[in-house]
């Protein structure tokens, strides 16, 4: 038996569609929202980090210095 292909049957199939799409459009709506938060996030850590970085440089050349003045250091 065969179900025929009336207008209202196309009409609920369009609608049912046209659903799906609104949500599909939300989901990626929100996806896009978390993944501008996660490139924020991941730029942030990425400052934390390289001040951490330069910090440690500093502390390297002062710790290079305090050798240095004290003679701890073997000639090369």
């Amino acid at each position: 038996m065969t179900t025929a292909v009336t207008n209202e049957l196309i009409y609920a199939v369009l609608q049912k569609m046209q659903g799906d799409m609104a949500e599909l459009k939300f989901d990626v709506r929100d996806l896009k929202v978390r993944m501008t938060m996660v490139e924020e996030h991941l730029g942030s850590s990425l400052i934390a980090t390289s001040g951490v970085n330069s910090r440690l440089d500093r502390l390297n050349d002062r710790v290079e210095r305090i050798e240095n003045r004290l003679d701890l250091t073997e000639h090369r």
